[in-house]
């Protein structure tokens, strides 16, 4: 889809003078659906469009008058860390008639709008796209009937419309996420950790109902984060006779010693009849065959509040300002699209490609043909039973394959190594291995500090933040003599490394000394680690969403302190070595008016350029500022450097305060996000594993000495590939710990363009429809990626 260089396109060429965009929201609200508003209030002002509220969703748009108004820049502020959608949202019945789509295209011509973003479900946008093609034929009903002049129709002779999904449930196919996802999850594992606690205290089973109606993402993905003893969606009903499997479950998880049962029931749970299965029919199921202590927690709309996560105001902004160009792109042929989600990449798909997929689904479900069901939700349904993906059938189908696998933890902590190494060790057992974790990484391995780890030992682990196992940085080349002895002693036949930069070199250096010691040549597998998402070979790592949600949370705090006291700018350091991920991705989700990093030098001129714009900023109504500096920036404007200039630069102006937020962003219970990505991606590895050890067993040894049994587990773009780390040495800075390319340095300008910088952006890769059918591989089961 992208066009080669010598082809870039700058969407400095695409004018949106003499246009009119209007933006609404529709249906069930979702948190990030503000940050969707404001993006495409700014990029749409930003392009000298003309831009418009409709308030009150599809009613506003019928009803006109003061709920359509003109928006500025200003009027988007303070949006972003906003839940719900603030230009508000309604079911309309008179929209469904034609009589209230007349007089929404009234309402739209008056106001010269013919280009629509409309952000909602598969309700609203099928409402959109009938719109758009009934557009013609209403205004000439309304030339009929002298409410507009015959010259309207053809000004104003096609309507332009694109969406974006905004929904917590994730139940449109086309996208791997839609907006609200991500911070519907974030209440509901606020919840559960909440809810084990006291569970734990009381020995008590948990019965909790979340939504989906027609769903089960949210139940399915909590259940992963949470490790639940059982999970019930409706798109996998449970065979006949789950209820005594499942007590079955419970009952053996107690007489192990653990203190409580966690079950996650969607809303719209049914069994393989059809017949529903509720969150009481499950309670007193527990309550008569095993006599548990049994409550029940209906979370309710609870997941539809609160702020939106890092995630959501990401995929938001992006989606907003991906919506603004395919409107200015768009000609009277183009059909609706909807902005979507691939791996890491925003994609266009046109809009009923999308909304049939969706609907199949549900006619699938009705039909009780399930897995063809799972199969058209497409890259974010879990391919497997949940039950597997729990760990709730106690390794019944044991494989003894006599293989060893050794798991440790390389480099700093980052939240989500827990929950991958939890992963690995219940797949590995799963699969026939005997799994030995390693303690404190390889100054712990060359020790000796390696036992073996039995599947209740990781029980409660995916919640946990930090590294249980203990991790260190000491690379194992010094040691590589004694590592090799405790490999023999413990007939280690597979390793797997969960880390940063520290684990990347390691596998470097063990895959150098297979020369000298043989036990060294078995398959050996990397999965990234570290929030500062600094690993060649990997888009994305363990750890960072978790960092990118408390340097989040930390600027809403400061922003809102702000808020009483006028004209102030906070200098804001951040983690990442000389990788500027968290101050870009970071400055984009917190709304920063400038992020310094190592990878775009910067000098006293931009630092002077930064402080005059805050100056102006200062006229308007939006008296405050937020300035991100990544901690290895520049060496010589420090943090304290650029607090100082602005502080002397600014007076009479605005004042200045710094904040260092340190070890925090390393710190706290791991996000959704990355229990999820880590519990994912760790058994992909794990698999790999098995199938390398089969395949390079030979005369009753393990021996692989390849490129490719030594490799790098990452997502690139929009798929987990497995690349031999030997081949990644040509893209990476060795020098400053960082990848000689990386994808996230394009989202800077949306960030610069956000905060109202004059700069460039290459849209090289927009631009294009793909097909919901097509174009999605068919190996990745990563959901999300940012």
């Amino acid at each position: 889809m992208a066009q080669p260089d010598s082809k870039k396109i700058f969407f400095e060429n695409l004018s949106g003078a003499g246009k009119a965009i209007a933006v609404l929201t529709s249906g069930g609200d979702a948190q990030g659906m503000n940050g969707a508003v404001r993006a495409v209030v700014r990029m749409g002002l930003y392009v000298g469009a003309k831009v418009y509220f409709i308030h009150e969703g599809y009613q506003g748009m019928v009803d006109g008058g003061d709920n359509i108004k003109e928006a500025t820049w200003e009027s988007v502020s303070s949006m972003l860390q906003l839940g719900g959608t603030v230009i508000g949202s309604a079911r309309c019945k008179e929209f469904r008639t034609h009589e209230g789509r007349l007089k929404a295209a009234h309402n739209l011509v008056q106001h010269g709008i013919t280009n629509l973003c409309v952000i909602g479900g598969d309700g609203s946008l099928t409402g959109a796209n009938l719109f758009k093609e009934e557009w013609s034929g209403l205004l000439n009903e309304l030339v009929e009937q002298g409410l507009i002049e015959a010259d309207a129709v053809q000004k104003y002779s096609a309507l332009h419309i694109v969406g974006m999904v905004g929904s917590i449930d994730n139940d449109f196919c086309g996208t791997d996420m839609t907006i609200g996802t991500d911070s519907a999850l974030h209440r509901i594992i606020e919840v559960v950790d909440a809810i084990m606690t006291t569970a734990q205290s009381h020995q008590r089973t948990f019965v909790l109902e979340v939504m989906g109606r027609h769903c089960g993402y949210l139940a399915l993905v909590s259940g992963l984060a949470c490790g639940a003893d059982w999970v019930l969606i409706p798109e996998m009903p449970p065979e006949d006779g789950w209820e005594e499997k499942m007590c079955q479950k419970l009952s053996a998880t107690r007489s192990r010693g653990t203190r409580l049962n966690i079950i996650i029931v969607a809303e719209g749970a049914i069994d393989r009849h059809g017949k529903p299965i509720t969150s009481s029919i499950v309670k007193d199921l527990v309550v008569k065959c095993l006599g548990f202590d049994t409550r029940v927690t209906i979370l309710g709309h609870v997941q539809r509040g609160g702020t939106p996560s890092a995630f959501d105001r990401i995929l938001a902004s992006r989606m907003g300002v991906e919506a603004v160009l395919a409107l200015l792109e768009t000609t009277a042929n183009t059909p609706a699209c909807v902005v979507s989600l691939c791996g890491n990449q925003s994609v266009r798909v046109p809009l009923m490609e999308c909304v049939q997929m969706t609907q199949e689904v549900q006619k699938a479900m009705d039909q009780k043909r399930f897995e063809e069901a799972v199969k058209l939700r497409g890259r974010s349904a879990v391919p497997v039973k949940p039950e597997y993906l729990c760990n709730l059938l106690l390794c019944i189908l044991c494989l003894q394959s006599n293989f060893n696998v050794a798991v440790l933890n390389v480099g700093a902590p980052a939240a989500g190594m827990n929950a991958a190494v939890r992963s690995a060790v219940r797949v590995g057992i799963s699969e026939g291995h005997k799994m030995f974790a390693v303690s404190d990484g390889f100054e712990g391995f060359y020790k000796g500090q390696i036992k073996e780890v039995k599947w209740g030992d990781v029980g409660g682990w995916t919640g946990q933040g930090g590294s249980l196992l203990g991790t260190k940085r000491t690379l194992p080349a010094k040691h590589v003599d004694k590592i090799a002895e405790q490999m023999r002693k413990h007939s280690i036949n597979a390793l797997l490394i969960i880390g940063g930069f520290e684990a990347f070199l390691s596998l470097l250096e063990l895959l150098t000394a297979r020369g000298k010691y043989d036990e060294f040549c078995v398959p050996m597998v990397m999965v990234p680690a570290t929030v500062s998402n600094n690993v060649p070979g990997s888009d994305l790592s363990i750890g960072a969403d978790t960092a990118l949600n408390a340097i989040t949370t930390t600027c809403d705090r400061i922003k809102q302190s702000a808020s009483g006291t006028k004209r102030r700018v906070f200098i804001i350091e951040t983690m990442g070595g000389y990788c500027g991920y968290l101050a870009t991705v970071g400055g984009l989700a917190s709304g920063a008016d400038a992020a310094y990093i190592y990878e775009e030098p910067f000098d006293i001129k931009d630092l002077q350029a930064n402080v005059e714009h805050l100056t102006e900023k200062m006229k308007t109504s939006i008296q405050r500022g937020l300035v991100l500096r990544n901690e290895n920036s520049n060496e010589n404007y420090t943090t304290d450097f650029i607090y100082q200039l602005y502080s002397e630069e600014g007076k009479g102006v605005f004042d200045c305060r710094k904040n260092v937020l340190g070890h925090m962003q390393q710190g706290g219970a791991p996000s959704p996000f990355d229990r999820n990505f880590g519990t994912k991606i760790s058994a992909k590895a794990m698999q790999w594993v098995s199938k390398k050890l089969v395949e390079t067993f030979r005369q009753g040894r393990v021996f692989a000495n390849t490129e490719d049994s030594c490799c790098l587990l990452g997502m690139r773009r929009r798929t987990l590939v497995f690349q031999p780390v030997v081949q990644l040495k040509d893209e990476t800075d060795f020098v400053h710990r960082i990848p000689k390319e990386q994808w996230w340095l394009k989202l800077r300008p949306l960030m610069k363009i956000l905060a109202k910088y004059k700069t460039s952006y290459d849209v090289s890769d927009s631009g294009q429809l793909e097909h919901v059918v097509h174009n999605r591989p068919k190996d990745s089961d990563a959901s999300v990626a940012m």
